[in-house]
């Protein structure tokens, strides 16, 4: 099992990125994803989860509006479509493969800052 994150980088406040992160090693059609943040000196917080079809998301509170995920089953990719982004967006982002056991990506690093 595989999992890359790419997209990350240095945004200023009220900007938009767009992460990917591409999976392998498994049926990708059969497993919802995950996308987590990890701020300094904070634990990893769940961001955003969607189901195997694309069908059913739901995001946390903080990024509600904001953030879209989707995914790709064709191309084994997971999405995450980041806009009016905010200083407190400032972290580094995993994509997760959900059930067990779970598999995590190496992480890309989002900054927001002026």
């Amino acid at each position: 099992v595989q999992l890359v994150e790419s997209g990350g980088g240095l945004v200023q406040p009220g900007g938009s990125l767009r992460l990917s992160c591409a999976a392998s090693g498994f049926t990708f059609s059969t497993y919802g994803m995950s996308w987590y943040r990890q701020a300094p000196g904070k634990e990893r917080e769940l961001v955003a989860i969607i189901s195997t079809t694309g069908g059913s998301m739901n995001y946390a509170d903080s990024v509600k509006g904001r953030f879209t995920i989707s995914r790709d089953n064709a191309k084994n990719t997971v999405y995450l479509q980041m806009n009016s982004l905010k200083p407190e967006d400032t972290a580094v982002y995993y994509c997760r493969r959900n059930g067990l056991p779970p598999y995590w990506g190496q992480g890309t690093q989002v900054t927001v800052s002026s």
